[in-house]
């Protein structure tokens, strides 16, 4: 079984991308309930994978239903330096931004490039998709950053090379998780009352019978001996989805709204299962 504790600060990483939901500022509270020992870690919403870059750990799979995010760490995994050579040669410019952003690249470094710079580069820098499944954030004029750090993304790499990376339905994952595995989930929020649920990180909809569907799997999970986290919003219509969890209210500052009305802090919890 790996320690966490041995793993963190030398060797991990902070996140490749920022994503919209991502978890960096759960981090210090995520490190105080984490199981001591644990074998595999697996993060089926993978996102930004802000605690898989934390612990670096020495077993794990990640999963997304965005392909570009996964194609994205795959070539940061296996062609890191391919990735900085042909990143370093796209230019940081509002024209250049917008031509790339409309770009369909076929090659996976050049894909990789393409959803690293915008990124890195998009305002408030954060990834955002429509329903049609097309990038449409705008350029965040800042010409002094670099997209393609070589510290960065070979830090990056050196951690991925412990990960599993799949982008499919999240439950032909879970089936393959065990007694002492680790596994965070991070799903898309989606409330029993809502009429339009959240759309950013693909162009489908997470809904509230997704919301029941993963509770379900996450019951299982733990009655199996797996250990269980589940970031989700503070709501009694998700509450009621884990009667079986510990749930933990946590606030956050929520700084990527495109308006600074909607910039504000909210209210979210933890669902956790026994802890070993």
């Amino acid at each position: 079984m790996v320690n966490p504790y041995l793993m963190l600060r030398e060797h991990s990483a902070k996140p490749l991308v920022r994503w919209a939901g991502g978890k960096r500022f759960l981090l210090p509270i995520l490190r105080q309930i984490l199981p001591t020992t644990y074998k595999t870690y697996y993060e089926p919403f993978c996102g930004g994978a802000a605690l898989f870059f934390d612990l670096a750990p020495q077993s794990a799979v990640l999963n997304d239903a965005n392909e570009e995010l996964i194609n994205l760490y795959t070539i940061v995994r296996n062609e890191p330096s391919n990735l900085i050579k042909f990143g370093q040669t796209l230019i940081n410019s509002e024209k250049e931004y917008y031509c790339i952003r409309s770009w369909q690249p076929t090659n996976n470094v050049e894909r990789a490039a393409r959803l690293l710079y915008l990124c890195k580069l998009s305002f408030n820098g954060v990834y955002r998709v429509n329903r049609q499944g097309e990038f449409n954030i705008a350029y965040g004029k800042r010409p002094h950053l670099q997209p393609f750090s070589e510290q960065d993304i070979k830090q990056a790499s050196r951690i991925l090379t412990s990960a599993v990376l799949t982008s499919c339905d999240y439950l032909q994952i879970t089936k393959e998780i065990k007694k002492d595995d680790l596994v965070y989930f991070d799903p898309p929020y989606s409330l029993e009352e809502m009429e339009n649920q959240f759309v950013h990180y693909t162009s489908k909809l997470f809904t509230y019978e997704d919301q029941i569907r993963l509770s379900r799997e996450c019951e299982r999970l733990r009655k199996i001996g797996a250990t269980v986290i589940i970031s989700n919003a503070e709501h009694p219509s998700i509450r009621r989805l884990y009667p079986s969890f510990t749930e933990m209210s946590v606030q956050r500052y929520s700084g990527v709204a495109a308006s600074k009305k909607d910039r504000k802090q909210i209210s979210e919890s933890l669902y956790i299962s026994n802890v070993n």
